[in-house]
């Protein structure tokens, strides 16, 4: 068997697009389960009073 001459496509996003992920699937999307699960994580340095 020959491999095929595929480029591997790899998800691209740039810096400041934080809106796209923030968009919320259809539920067709849904359906289909073409959506992405995004988790936020913040870190807050404010010291206890």
């Amino acid at each position: 068997m020959k491999k095929a001459n595929r480029k591997k496509k790899v998800p691209t996003m740039a810096p400041g697009s934080k809106g796209l992920l923030e968009k919320e699937a259809s539920k067709e999307e849904i359906k289909k389960g073409n959506f992405t699960r995004v988790t936020n994580l913040s870190f807050d340095e404010t010291e206890p009073s």
